[in-house]
């Protein structure tokens, strides 16, 4: 069985308010998880681009706390 990783995606909107989607990793499946909202989606290719567009469509959080 694979182990599995989990990394975030963070983003703030223009509230100052955090939104973060947790991105588990499962061998080549990704799985994107909202902490906002709950959406969930799978991924297998560009997991962290799907979980930014998320952030921007969903919350309009497109300011990277890490810039």
């Amino acid at each position: 069985m694979p182990s599995m990783t989990t990394s975030k995606v963070s983003r703030w909107d223009g509230h100052g308010r955090e939104h973060i989607v947790h991105v588990q990793k499962s061998g080549m499946q990704r799985t994107l998880t909202c902490d906002t909202c709950g959406w969930r989606k799978g991924a297998q290719f560009l997991p962290w681009l799907k979980a930014e567009e998320h952030l921007a469509e969903a919350h309009q959080a497109t300011v990277d706390p890490s810039a």
